[in-house]
């Protein structure tokens, strides 16, 4: 799951990204509002950590440009302003949760988990399809019944599957969120991984859409 970290204070920055990777999160961090509404309007990342105090440009007034651009990502605000007046006024502009510094890094993830949870129409916890389910926060994946072990990359491209169930979606979409800035990206990696996939869980699983991309269908109710 990639995330965009907004955040100015250095050693804060970097123990939020760091806490948050040893989670599983891919972490893209930049550190002045400029550039947190340039990255989070025209990158695919699937939740957005917001400090409201940021250099070039306030974080209140990046939400509500995001907004008003029609920007959907889920974005959480991690503040130090306490007042009940900050907090009303950044729900109002569009946060989808506001939460105070200091934070547990723990809770953070569970919080940024619900987020994407709930922007994908998911309700329950688990992620289900057919007889693959997934539990986010351990990061177990089960087959029928049977605990597979996959590795990071596997796991996440499993993970973007399963929140996109039903829909298409391109090799470039996937690489944008499996890996963060500084990785690189082999030509075949994503293919490599379906392969591996395919073979540790269901051939059936992941449909390939010839010159689209991949799909993960949820089975057909017996009739």
């Amino acid at each position: 799951m990639r995330i965009l970290l907004a955040e100015d204070d250095a050693m804060l920055g970097d123990g939020l990204r760091a806490g948050l990777r040893q989670q599983g999160f891919q972490v893209d961090w930049v550190r002045d509002g400029m550039a947190a509404e340039r990255e989070i309007s025209t990158g695919d990342y699937q939740a957005a950590v917001l400090d409201l105090g940021l250099p070039q440009k306030d974080g209140m007034d990046v939400l509500q440009a995001l907004r008003s651009k029609k920007i959907a990502t889920p974005i959480l605000v991690l503040t130090a302003r306490d007042a009940v007046p900050d907090r009303i006024k950044g729900l109002d502009l569009g946060a989808d949760d506001y939460v105070l510094k200091p934070v547990d890094l723990y809770e953070l993830g569970a919080r940024l988990r619900s987020l994407v949870r709930r922007a994908h129409g998911q309700i329950q916890e688990l992620l289900t399809c057919g007889a693959v389910q997934m539990n986010p926060a351990s990061r177990e994946v089960t087959f029928e019944g049977h605990a597979v072990t996959l590795s990071t990359r596997e796991y996440d491209l499993l993970h973007a599957l399963m929140l996109a169930v039903g829909r298409v979606m391109s090799r470039e979409q996937l690489e944008q969120q499996l890996y963060s800035w500084g990785h690189e990206v082999e030509s075949n990696a994503i293919e490599v991984h379906i392969h591996h996939l395919r073979k540790k869980l269901t051939p059936e699983l992941i449909q390939t859409v010839r010159g689209i991309g991949y799909t993960l269908m949820r089975p057909k109710d017996p009739a």
